[in-house]
């Protein structure tokens, strides 16, 4: 596995080590592992969804948990009785376990997640806070200073 080296990164941003790191460890998570395969698509601005192909699985053996902005997607399947007993000629469909993980900006909060046709639907959106929101900030100078109270000015 190649190493990346942010050192050129820290030495222009400021504040921004965090993401860097979060990069570092979504990179070493990863691993190569494709399984299950999975979907990102940015419905629009604020909205996202994530589609993970887990045929074979039901409710029961998905959990779908957000921790410290780490969303983590587990499968473990639990054969029924006689299931074992099953012989096949081809088993084309996995149904392993997993575990994926998906780290979120701030602000993105989990709104569903759904089970349709065999993919695992996890509706995204962020939702940025007032205070966290651009403003207009004015700008006061000469021009716009204004008189404080009980200060006076000599006439002329």
């Amino acid at each position: 596995m190649r190493t990346i080296d942010y050192t050129p990164l820290y030495r222009t941003i400021v504040g921004f080590d965090r993401l860097a790191n979060m990069i570092d460890s979504a990179a070493k998570l990863e691993g190569g592992n494709g399984y299950p395969p999975y979907n990102i698509e940015q419905v629009d601005e604020n909205r996202y969804l994530i589609e993970l192909a887990v045929a074979g699985f039901g409710e029961g053996d998905l959990d779908v948990e957000v921790q410290e902005n780490v969303l983590t997607v587990t499968g473990k399947r639990v054969p029924s009785e006689g299931e074992s007993a099953r012989q096949y000629l081809h088993r084309g469909i996995a149904e392993r376990a997993f575990e994926r993980r998906f780290h979120l900006a701030d602000h993105v909060q989990v709104r569903e997640a759904r089970l349709e046709n065999g993919l695992l639907v996890i509706a995204l959106e962020r939702e940025i806070p007032e205070a966290k929101k651009p403003r207009q900030i004015a700008i006061n100078g000469k021009s716009g200073a204004k008189l404080i109270s009980g200060s006076k000015t000599k006439a002329a």
